[in-house]
């Protein structure tokens, strides 16, 4: 234990110096929220069809794109992903041609046109944003998956089978924006603008074959129609009005669409075809929003989706103080009153299957007012906890919030991510890709298991009470049969099992519950030979856990965690994945860079670029306090 004790010593000392020399004036963090190339892809088209002059970053953007191709000539969500990843090559090569400083006969162009042509082209693209993009820029038909929804479907009445909310806060504010698009067959080019017909290949059509499931859709959105009143052109003058106010009323103060990059990429497109010119204020506001969404690593830069900076404070906030370092420390107090002055106020559209609860949540970004969701509420409730127990003001900050979690929990007893009960199946029948995650916000293990583990540990909550109780019922339930959960925002099974586990240890469930049993002997029975853990981003594809081969740091931090929260003594096999996790912090290779969170299975992947020294931080302060601080 003495030379584990000293590494453990040692690694929290680095970390904590770390984070200390990091933490800006006003309380916060800021690290990079990276998500591949797409958004970057994106902002270049868009900005080289508004005549946007911004060089600068158009040119930092091309360069990082360029820096990621594969020798095969391919991009890549993740270092392991099989065969490249076809969408995203395809937005990184059309928007290298738009930028202007790459050309056709490039070699690095003519590599990147093989590979998209080997696999088939445009037509077998998976991802309904590349299809979007596309199509809103002239290069191809708007897919069927979107134009067979009818615009008028944002006038269906709540009591109808498919309506708007039942659609995932997520995926609405995509959906809109593309709906206008499609129904006014939209397409917007520059003379400028490369042509890439040559990619599509007339074997492959895209337009999905209709199954069963997409017929009863179909019948229902035909029903919901018929339910309409007034003549068909008064209708969809309304729907496309309704469309239009439902974008502008959730434009945040830095000009974006519910402070992601990806929908308000997609509303300025939506502008153009509802007719606002490119230099309006709206789209000019949306652009100084999307360009301030910028992280810059040297020469490069890359366009964050949506910036972490809330969540990132809130988890570094806590991971300290959970290190030690005390609530009426400096940089706990600047932290505490960065997350007050953030916590929401509006009944945003979380109430409306959550009415006649007074807001208290807190959203992921810092300019996100009106999409609260239940983890970054919980991690900043953490943060703010020892405050709580003295301050007036962060007392009444923390039982709103907590308030706010509990009216958040669903029918069925787990916890969602934005909106209440929005489950309802038939919406992932549509026929597009990732439907099945991106459509519903059903309860998930790694939600449940969060809210539950600051329900237990912050409020002394258990399951003598009936709310927690269903929730424990919850996580055992949806345990997979090798003992593992799956985590629906981090890779995958080792973060979902490691979320149940705390979770339930924290609910008081007993150690020896057949549950816990098998979550910890699964983690066991992955753990690498070097000691730590590491899970590739395929997982979430084939809905398996799939090894990395390589041990990354937030990985093995959260195994360890989940471990050190239901051994009742340190192991052979948690010492060995100390070792390895303090080793860990020194390197800076490619498994410390792989993306650990998630998005959207085979289209969306993050790489937190804090995630390597938060979770070890929090992971080596739990081994401590637990066994070493009871010596």
């Amino acid at each position: 234990m003495g030379d584990a004790r000293s590494a453990v010593d040692e690694g929290i000392r680095k970390l904590r110096d770390f984070f200390m020399r990091q933490q800006h004036q006003d309380g916060s963090w800021h690290f990079c929220f990276e998500n591949g190339v797409t958004m970057d892809a994106y902002v270049m088209i868009l900005f080289r069809i508004l005549d946007i002059q911004n060089e600068e970053l158009i040119r930092r953007l091309h360069d990082r794109i360029l820096a990621e191709q594969q020798p095969e000539g391919c991009w890549r969500w993740y270092r392991d992903e099989q065969e490249g990843n076809l969408s995203v090559s395809i937005d990184a090569y059309y928007a290298l041609l738009y930028s202007g400083y790459s050309e056709p006969t490039d070699e690095s162009m003519e590599r990147a046109r093989h590979y998209i042509q080997l696999q088939g082209g445009p037509g077998k693209s998976t991802s309904i944003l590349t299809k979007a993009i596309l199509a809103a820029t002239g290069q191809r038909k708007w897919p069927a998956s979107i134009s067979f929804i009818p615009l008028e479907i944002i006038l269906f009445p709540a009591y109808m089978p498919i309506n708007l909310y039942e659609f995932s806060g997520y995926s609405r504010i995509h959906l809109i924006p593309m709906l206008i698009m499609a129904d006014r067959n939209f397409s917007i080019s520059t003379d400028k603008a490369p042509n890439i017909s040559d990619l599509f290949d007339s074997r492959y059509d895209d337009d999905e074959p209709q199954h069963k499931e997409h017929r009863e859709i179909t019948e229902n959105i035909r029903i919901g129609l018929s339910r309409l009143l007034g003549t068909p052109r008064y209708i969809h003058e309304a729907a496309l009005n309704k469309a239009e106010q439902f974008m502008l009323n959730r434009i945040e103060s830095d000009g974006t669409l519910y402070s992601y990059a990806s929908s308000t990429i997609l509303m300025v497109f939506a502008l153009l075809a509802l007719g606002y010119d490119k230099q309006h204020p709206l789209i000019l506001k949306a652009v100084q929003g999307l360009t301030e969404m910028q992280y810059r690593f040297g020469d490069k830069a890359t366009i964050q989706n949506s910036p972490s900076t809330i969540w990132d404070t809130a988890l570094i906030s806590y991971a300290l103080q959970e290190s030690g370092v005390v609530g009426d420390h400096e940089t706990v107090q600047r932290s505490a009153a960065y997350l007050l002055s953030r916590q929401q106020d509006k009944a945003a559209d979380w109430s409306v299957h959550n009415p006649d609860t007074v807001p208290g949540g807190w959203g992921f970004s810092e300019t996100n007012t009106l999409n609260p969701d239940v983890d970054d509420t919980t991690a900043a409730l953490r943060a703010i906890h020892s405050l709580s127990r003295t301050d007036p003001k962060y007392r009444d900050s923390s039982t709103r919030g907590l308030n706010w979690v509990m009216s958040m929990q669903n029918k069925d007893g787990g916890w969602p991510a934005f909106e209440k009960n929005t489950n309802k199946k038939m919406l992932t029948w549509l026929a597009i890709d990732g439907a099945k995650s991106a459509a519903i916000d059903p309860s998930g293990a790694d939600l449940t298991g969060r809210t539950l583990e600051y329900l237990g540990n912050c409020c002394g909550l258990d399951m003598r009470h009936d709310f927690i109780k269903r929730g424990v019922n919850w996580l055992i339930s949806h345990q997979e049969k090798d003992g593992s959960w799956y985590g629906r925002w981090g890779i995958c099974y080792i973060y979902g099992t490691w979320a149940a586990l705390t979770g339930l240890e924290a609910a008081r469930l007993p150690a020896d519950h057949a549950a816990i049993q098998k979550g910890a002997e699964w983690l066991l029975q992955i753990q690498n030979s070097d000691g730590g853990w590491g899970e590739s981003c395929t997982s979430d594809r084939v809905m398996q856990y799939m090894p990395l081969g390589e041990s990354t740091p937030s990985q093995t931090a959260w195994a360890l965690d989940a471990l050190i929260a239901v051994q009742p003594q340190p192991s052979a096999a948690v010492n060995r994945g100390i070792y390895k996790l303090v080793e860990l912090l020194q390197n800076d290779d490619w498994p410390t860079a792989y993306p650990t969170g998630a998005g959207l299975p085979g289209n969306f992947y993050s790489h937190y670029h804090s995630y390597r020294y938060i979770w070890p931080l929090l992971t080596l302060s739990h081994y401590k306090k637990k066994w070493v601080g009871s010596e």
